[in-house]
């Protein structure tokens, strides 16, 4: 069974396996996204600047707060929906082995070694599937509405959901569990891997307007 870190995905296994994985997706992103394989700009005679694009970030904390409003709660919330969902095929592998193992006098035990990477690819394809489908969020994510966008406002897809779960544990396993405290330091709380990867998780479109008309009622300028 996966260990579980406490605040987006779970912890999956094996080092080896994870990074070859994460340097896989990461290659991918990375070139999807125009940051590798590019051909260098080539500059005309006495051209001094380069122009880059730069897209700015389409959600701002201080004009649309209710994007925000209770999102590293709810993401702890979404974490554990997301454990257990991970967890029980795991577990019930572990169970059809040892069954397995018992009625074949033993050698059925030796399947045990499959399990670590098979957890690892389980919960990669579990994040790139359910971050890269239409809600762009797992489905703890949408049993608390939140959902995840690129800091530019594209939805989420599935080598970016999948590079996001492997980010973050390899973040966690090498810098500890105190980056966690990333989000208390920006204004749209973003751990570490959102800012790696460029993305940021926001209440959905449901939730934020259900937040506006709230504040919209309750405020003493309303109708004015």
């Amino acid at each position: 069974m996966p260990r579980a870190n406490a605040a987006g995905h779970p912890a999956a296994a094996p080092a080896g396996l994870a990074g070859t994985l994460a340097f896989a997706l990461c290659f991918i992103h990375l070139r999807s996204n125009g940051g590798v394989g590019r051909t260098p700009p080539r500059f005309s005679k006495g051209q001094a600047f380069m122009s880059i694009d730069i897209k700015p970030h389409a959600y701002d904390p201080v004009s649309n707060p209710e994007l925000f409003e209770g999102v590293l709660a709810r993401r702890v919330i979404a974490f554990l929906f997301d454990l257990v969902i991970i967890a029980v095929p795991v577990m019930l592998a572990a169970m059809f082995i040892f069954v397995f193992g018992i009625v074949t006098l033993g050698l059925g035990f030796a399947l045990y070694w499959l399990l670590p990477p098979a957890s690892v690819i389980w919960a990669v394809v579990y994040f790139g599937a359910t971050l890269g489908g239409p809600n762009s969020a797992t489905v703890g994510m949408r049993v608390v509405d939140l959902e995840m966008r690129t800091w530019y406002g594209a939805p989420a897809y599935f080598v970016l959901g999948a590079v996001h779960a492997i980010v973050f544990w390899v973040s966690i396993s090498a810098l500890t569990p105190f980056i966690l405290l990333v989000p208390f330091f920006n204004e749209r709380r973003r751990l570490l891997h959102d800012i790696i990867l460029g993305t940021v998780v926001i209440n959905n479109a449901r939730r934020a307007a259900g937040l506006r008309r709230q504040t919209g009622a309750a405020s003493p300028y309303n109708g004015l």
